[in-house]
């Protein structure tokens, strides 16, 4: 687990943007500037415009429709209280009708389409968020934890949604419903609307300087989520740790502390909203109150005609609904653009590695890798991972890579497939810098079986054939038994076809690795990289894979990583690394000439009686560390 989780949830709240000081919110300045970021949104938008703007249109007719309404009432009214005019109510209700039905048929269709519209939206972003994930390096993980990725990549974009589609179409019906609201009242009675209109500009300004104030609050409420997200994922990561560990209870009161954060942040943003929207409505009030009053003395007086002070109160419903509505809108383009500042500011940061458009490089590989004075130190590190390092892998030859833990072994494989940062000009395939060659066709020819053994949720089979699910079964066994796989897949209920759970849960440690062994052979490319990958099998079965690997990897090239000698003398060539540099090299049988590290590695492993004082004098020339470390080493040699 990161090691943030167990701040409780607020790893993210401390120091940020948006956390929480001394029990109160640390805001922002408030203002509007936050809006910029929804710039960002354009060019998925632009590719729906004229779909947009049909929307907009529709819906703007729409309203117009409905703001003709009012007109069959007031003239119905008016002929029913003149005694002078023979009433024509049926025509008047004819046409209502047949605006409404015209008004629907219009509406519909259009509301429809923006709501397949931000689906559309909503699925192009979030494409491009997951695309843009798959070729991140390790730095970028370090900076954003699984759990937060999917906080942003599912409730962030959600915010957005109705931003992009709904948030501009309720912007243009805004201002066409308030023109359209007034010029009706204004052709009805000048001085009726000038006395109803006085207070709806102050409600536009409360709703208005209000909706600056809330972005903060989105901001830190969405923090907190990707919190809960994070914690709750590293959580269930970790369950049967947590289980062995019998510290169930300790996680369900981290987890406690971890969403009372959020509830308390989310509890803010709703209390800004619901405040805001209160004096917003309260504030509106007032103008149906000056309609009855005044309003009412006008037709008393016969200033205007009942049908007029009735049409009036429709257009007022009309207007006070959509200013009443601006807190609301801006309240929704503020968490939009909340949202979008996340979001971006995962597709903004740029991939570690990328590839060279103009590099030249040959399309089939003999095999030969080669690393020349390599030395690579991971960022926010004092000291080099790798020094000076010379590996040479010749075609169709097998290199082993042995050395304590932590002595850049695994860095070294990285850096043949690219997954770090690779230098220019230090690891070359068949003479060619690596770095020309594009990441996807390196990685078609270099596979690499990773030191950590992960099987999706799928069958075994699945889980072998990833890279490509058509292949015959004849190939999936081959490479199954060929990385010892066999015997265990007729304990599995259902052999190949079993279902392995989640990270493949229901598998052993060494079934596992060897299940990823396979899923590495069966790809039989030029070059195979394994890191590790018999450290959970017994002996036994590392000889039985030992051998398929050689019938298997026949002619072609591999390099393998080991801290057994058993495994490591079975390479053409052995390089032995401490502290990032090359200290041995050689064959298994000059490296046991030399009588150095490795000659006293195969005296530690192999069964030859040795009294305790002598195997415990071994020990001290493999690791010249304090007393301490002696522990660690000691066991890494075993």
């Amino acid at each position: 687990m990161r090691s943030g989780g167990f701040s409780g949830g607020g790893g993210y709240s401390s120091g940020r943007w948006g956390g929480s000081v001394g029990g109160r919110l640390n805001r922002e300045r408030s203002s509007y500037k936050h809006l910029g970021y929804l710039a960002k949104l354009f060019p998925y938008i632009a590719k729906y415009k004229w779909i947009l703007v049909i929307c907009i249109v529709a819906i703007l007719c729409h309203r117009g429709l409905m703001a003709y309404m009012p007109q069959f009432m007031k003239v119905a009214l008016n002929d029913l209280a003149d005694p002078n005019v023979v009433p024509e109510t049926y025509k008047q209700a004819i046409g209502l009708l047949v605006t409404t039905i015209v008004s629907i048929i219009v509406y519909v269709p259009a509301r429809r389409a923006l709501r397949r519209l931000s689906i559309s939206i909503t699925y192009d972003l979030r494409q491009r968020f997951f695309s843009h994930v798959q070729f991140q390096g390790p730095s970028f993980f370090n900076k954003f934890a699984t759990g937060d990725l999917m906080s942003r990549a599912v409730n962030d974009i959600n915010m957005v949604r109705m931003a992009v589609s709904f948030g501009w179409v309720n912007l243009m019906v805004f201002v066409f419903t308030v023109v359209a609201s007034l010029a009706f009242m204004l052709s009805m009675s000048p001085k009726l609307t000038l006395a109803v209109v006085i207070p709806l500009p102050f409600v536009g300004l409360v709703g208005f300087l209000m909706a600056r104030g809330v972005y903060p609050y989105y901001r830190d409420r969405q923090e907190a989520l990707a919190d809960v997200t994070s914690f709750t994922q590293e959580n269930l990561n970790g369950i049967r740790t947590i289980q062995a560990m019998a510290q169930e209870d300790h996680e369900i009161a981290r987890f406690r502390e971890s969403s009372t954060t959020y509830i308390k942040k989310f509890y803010r943003a709703t209390r800004y909203q619901t405040f805001m929207n209160t004096y917003i409505n309260a504030l509106t009030m007032i103008a149906p109150m000056i309609i009855l009053v005044y309003g009412g003395l006008l037709v008393m007086n016969g200033e205007i005609g009942i049908g007029d002070f009735t049409a009036f109160g429709a257009y007022l419903t009309m207007l006070v609904g959509q200013v009443s509505s601006i807190g609301f809108s801006l309240a929704m383009f503020v968490a939009a653009a909340a949202g979008t500042q996340r979001i971006f500011e995962v597709l903004d940061s740029e991939p570690e590695v990328t590839d060279d458009a103009n590099a030249v490089v040959p399309q089939n590989v003999k095999g030969r890798l080669e690393f020349k004075h390599l030395t690579y130190r991971y960022p926010e590190t004092v000291i080099d991972t790798l020094a000076d390092v010379n590996i040479t892998l010749e075609a169709g030859k097998t290199v082993a890579l042995l050395g304590r833990i932590g002595s850049g072994k695994s860095t070294v494989l990285k850096a043949a497939v690219r997954m770090i940062d690779t230098p220019r000009n230090h690891v070359f395939l068949d003479g060619h810098d690596i770095c020309d060659y594009s990441v996807k066709q390196l990685r078609e020819v270099i596979s690499l079986v990773p030191q950590h053994a992960f099987l999706f949720s799928a069958t075994v089979k699945e889980n072998i054939t990833y890279d490509d699910p058509k292949r015959h079964e004849n190939e999936v066994m081959r490479a199954a038994n060929s990385a010892g796989l066999e015997e265990a897949l007729k304990d599995l209920a259902h052999g190949i076809d079993t279902m392995v759970g989640e990270r493949g849960i229901t598998l052993s440690g060494g079934q596992k690795q060897r299940a990823t062994l396979a899923r590495g052979l069966i790809r039989e490319s030029e070059i195979l990289l394994l890191d590790d990958c018999f450290s959970s099998v017994d002996t036994r079965t590392e000889e039985l894979i030992i051998d398929g690997l050689q019938k298997m990897r026949a002619g072609k090239s591999t390099i393998l990583i080991s801290h057994r000698v058993s495994t490591a003398r079975h390479a053409d060539y052995i390089y032995v690394l401490d502290a990032g540099n090359i200290i041995e090299a050689g064959t298994h049988q000059e490296l046991l000439a030399k009588d150095g590290y490795y000659a006293n590695l195969e005296k530690v492993q192999s069964n030859q009686e040795q009294s305790a004082q002598e195997k415990e004098k071994l020990l001290e020339q493999l690791n010249p560390t304090p007393a301490g470390d002696e522990t660690q080493v000691a066991a890494s040699t075993t």
